[in-house]
Parts: C-alpha cells; structure tokens; sequence
C-alpha cells in the first residue's frame, strides 16, 4: 500500500522556496541559511517518490545529478568572491548538460540534421544578441557566452519534445516553461552584474523564477518516466 510519504519532504521544499522569497524582501540572511536547503529537499522530494513509483534508474540518476550540481551552484553562489561565483557558474553548466542528457533521450531521437542546424544557429543568434544587451566583455565574455549556449540548448532540447513528441506533450509544455524561467533568471543575474537592469526587487524575482524552474523541470522529468512506462 502506497503511503505517498514524498509529500513530506516537498512540503518542507515548499516552506523553504517560501522563507527563501520572504528573505529576499524582508531578511537577506535569512534567504542566505535557506538557500543551501532548497535543492537537497527538491532531490528528497523526488527520491520518496521514486521510492513509491518506481521509475527508470537511469532518468533518475540523471535528474538527481542536475540537481545536486544545482545545489552545489547555489552554495557557491553565496559568496561574491570570483573563484566561488566561478565555481557556481561551472556548477551550473554541468547541471544543464545533465538535464540535456535526461531530456534529450527522447526529444532529440532520430532528429535529422536540418533539425540540429535550425536549433543551434538559433541558439547561436540568441547568445550573440544577448551578449550584446548584457554588454558582456573582459574576461567574462567566452565563459557567459559558452554558459548561455547551454542554457538556451536546454530550451531548444525541450521546444524540440513540444514539437516532436506529441503523445506527452503536456509534459513537455511544463520542461519548456521551467528551462525559460531558468534563462530568464540568469539573465537577470547577468544584468544585474554588468549593470544593465536593476530594480528594488531583483533578488526576489531570480529566487522565485529559478526555484520554479527548477521545480517545473523536476516534475517533468518525473512525469516522463512515470509516461515512459
């Protein structure tokens, strides 16, 4: 008899995203203890489920690990000083590439290559235009350019299962809302740090569209392996 336990540690992910936000607006030290927090009860929360819903080893192993470097970003990322937010940054691109890797099992199957070359001179143009409102120079230049890439390759992976894999398209719907707000959210954090966009409340809107991100691809991930069986 299933006891649906996962529900415990997503309700505990579900107070910590909100006294995270609440720290964002009110407390900043309080959304700093928080934060480390966040991703460990995402991967809890999954992990009990996969306990009751037994799901592919192989999905799973590669969904924990997206998250995991997620956590390991966001520990980074607590501190200003450039080899930490450096750390973050690189913590961050291997997670994308492991939920490229998750996701691309299915969306990027027997893709031809007119397919690839749309996706990644699309991908190409939105970097270079991006780079340009950012004002991204110096040193930081090839490692955002190469970071953005991958995050915009994540986009095109989920575009691609919306448009090719119409039995679970719902599905696909929500990986493609969760890797948007994931590059809305960075893009954020760039132009906060070249000083292109600032605002009272920009710290509050990355936590809040990131953590929803990483939510919505957690969910997706989960629903296509419960799909797949």
């Amino acid at each position: 008899m299933k006891k649906n336990l996962y529900y415990i540690p997503a309700v505990f992910f579900g107070i910590a995203c909100l006294l995270n936000w609440a720290g964002r607006i009110w407390e900043p030290a309080l959304a700093s203890a928080v934060k480390p927090a966040l991703l460990p009860l995402l991967v809890a929360s999954v992990l009990a489920y996969a306990v009751e819903h037994p799901l592919n080893q192989r999905s799973l192993k590669l969904l924990v690990a997206a998250e995991l470097f997620g956590f390991a970003g966001d520990t980074f990322l607590l501190s200003d000083a450039f080899p930490l937010f450096a750390g973050g940054i690189a913590a961050f691109l291997v997670g994308h590439i492991f939920y490229m890797l998750l996701f691309g099992i299915q969306s990027w199957k027997g893709m031809g290559w007119k397919g690839w070359l749309s996706g990644v001179a699309g991908v190409l143009v939105l970097v270079f235009l991006l780079v340009k409102v950012l004002k991204v120079q110096g040193a930081l230049l090839v490692p955002m350019a190469v970071y953005g890439f991958v995050l915009l390759m994540l986009g095109f992976c989920a575009l691609c299962g919306v448009v090719r894999c119409k039995e679970n398209r719902s599905t696909w719907w929500i990986i493609l809302c969760g890797a948007l707000l994931f590059a809305f959210s960075d893009s954020l954090i760039a132009a906060g740090t070249f000083g292109v966009v600032s605002f009272e409340l920009r710290e509050f809107v990355i936590m809040f569209t990131y953590l929803i991100a990483q939510s919505l691809l957690a969910w997706g991930a989960v629903r296509l392996m419960v799909e797949a069986k």
